[in-house]
């Protein structure tokens, strides 16, 4: 008899093998695939499912109400709530005072004198020059004016700024209360002021306040409410936009105020809430002098961010001979200007109202 050959070794039954497996490979697929449809097979119509979770933000505080925190603040709250943190760089970044990196208008050449310019009566007297602070003794160093705007709404932390060492220019909020008082007491303190005018923003989620300036105002309505803002006190210099990136980049609009300024002979600061901002420009047609924002110093409120801002500032003086910063009445604000101001004669600069800036022609 010959060798007989295991079962295991031969062909046919290799290949039987070999089959049953892929079989049973197939079956055990196809059976996971049917329990797993059945698994997540969509609901019937009528059948309840639980909605996703909506994460919504608490609705700001109404005008006249204060929150918790406020009502335990000493001072009075604000009467706008803070707005949403835009996205940096965009026209509402720079609406609030969120642009990170330094802003500033490149100078171009005075255009030409718009047609209607001969229409105009003459330039007022240059009330600017009058209300202005004298000009420091600079010995050639390079100059920093610090505006803070937004002032007078929150009278504690408003008053906690003109107790900080001088000059510096202070701009109100034409709405404010007892303005007339706040500013003769600032003024009184060594600064120098302004008045902050609210226009219209790009965004219609955002109050700039009321009598506020905008670009489908008829020329009357604006001059009125302009005319209004100005009356709330006196001894400024000129004006300086809050918000205002939409009115500031119409130029209609900006031509009204223009003639007005230069027929009272005040000055302008453009806070650059816009990169199409206008202001420059119909300032150089009028002859209303005028200077604009380099940095923002608090789009971060904390005291680092501010500090950091600061040394941006320095560092467009020394390049420039000049610089304008605006920061806000916060605490972190006021905290590092009230460290900053004490070193800054040590540093090589000279700290000037924004006036000394606009009669060297450096604020563009």
């Amino acid at each position: 008899m010959g060798n007989k050959v295991p079962l295991w070794e031969r062909p046919s039954v290799l290949v039987a093998l070999m089959v049953a497996v892929l079989i049973l490979g197939v079956g055990i697929g196809i059976g996971v695939g049917l329990w797993s449809g059945k698994a997540s097979k969509p609901l019937p119509a009528n059948a309840e499912q639980a909605p996703a979770p909506v994460i919504t933000a608490p609705p700001p505080p109404s005008p006249g109400e204060t929150s918790a925190a406020e009502e335990a603040d000493d001072g009075r709250p604000l009467i706008q709530p803070p707005p949403p943190r835009p996205d940096p760089g965009s026209s509402e970044a720079l609406e609030f005072g969120h642009a990170s990196d330094v802003v500033s208008l490149v100078p171009q050449p005075s255009p030409p004198l718009p047609a209607d310019t001969a229409k105009l009566a003459p330039a007022g007297a240059a009330v600017w020059l009058r209300n202005a602070l004298p000009v420091p003794k600079t010995g050639g160093k390079p100059v920093i004016a610090i505006i803070i705007d937004d002032l007078g709404v929150d009278r504690r932390r408003s008053e906690r700024v003109a107790q900080l060492k001088g000059p510096l220019t202070l701009s109100y909020m034409t709405y404010a209360e007892d303005v007339a008082r706040q500013t003769r007491e600032a003024k009184a303190k060594g600064h120098e002021l302004m008045v902050h005018v609210p226009m219209q923003p790009q965004s219609v989620s955002y109050d700039p306040g009321p009598e506020v300036l905008e670009t489908d105002l008829p020329a009357d309505e604006i001059r009125r409410r302009l005319d209004w803002g100005l009356s709330r006190f006196d001894g400024y210099i000129g004006i300086n936009n809050h918000m205002g990136s939409r009115f500031t980049s119409d130029a209609a609009g900006m031509r009204v105020v223009m003639a007005e300024l230069r027929r009272r002979g005040l000055a302008f600061i453009d806070s650059v809430t816009s990169e199409r901002t206008v202001g420059a420009e119909t300032a150089r047609h009028y002859g209303v002098p005028f200077a604009a924002r380099h940095v923002f110093l608090d789009n971060d409120q904390g005291v680092a961010h501010v500090r950091s801002q600061l040394a941006k500032t320095e560092a467009y003086a020394r390049k420039h001979g000049a610089a304008i910063a605006i920061g806000h009445p916060h605490d972190g604000t006021i905290e590092a200007l009230s460290g900053w101001l004490g070193g800054l004669e040590a540093k090589g600069f000279v700290l000037v109202p924004v006036s000394t800036i606009i009669r060297m022609g450096n604020g563009g």
